[in-house]
């Protein structure tokens, strides 16, 4: 079972910021910036393509959703969105999931992982997004 199905069986912890039937959201452990969301569905698929259409839509709604929670509660500037496909494209965990990385006007990329200074932090971060 993959690491991402441990999360949404309640086998590891998460920091969730959004859930519905269908998806989970939650905050990256190993971020790109403080905020860095994970959407995912709740059926295992490993490449975006497993996906029903109906499945890849759903996910893309609350990929959208989250974007907006991020500038809008964060704040920040604007976001990526970033999807891979297999251990060739950078796929780390074998799970559809989504990347919503918020963005500062005026800083710079960094696609290297940062740490948040505690678990409250991150649990705060978490309540503020979901409101």
């Amino acid at each position: 079972m993959c690491v991402f199905c441990k999360i949404l069986q309640g086998e590891i912890p998460c920091f969730k910021v959004y859930e519905d039937a269908d998806t989970l959201a939650f905050l990256d452990i190993g971020p790109f910036e403080k905020g860095h969301t994970l959407v995912i569905p709740r059926r295992h698929g490993e490449l975006l393509t497993d996906l029903t259409e109906e499945e890849a839509a759903t996910l893309g709604v609350v990929t959208r959703r989250i974007g907006g929670l991020l500038m809008e509660r964060l704040p920040c500037d604007g976001f990526n969105v970033m999807q891979n496909n297999g251990a060739c494209a950078s796929q780390v965990v074998p799970h559809v999931h989504f990347h919503v990385v918020p963005r500062w006007s005026g800083r710079d990329i960094n696609w290297q992982s940062i740490k948040y200074d505690s678990t409250e932090e991150m649990a705060a971060l978490a309540e503020r997004l979901r409101g």
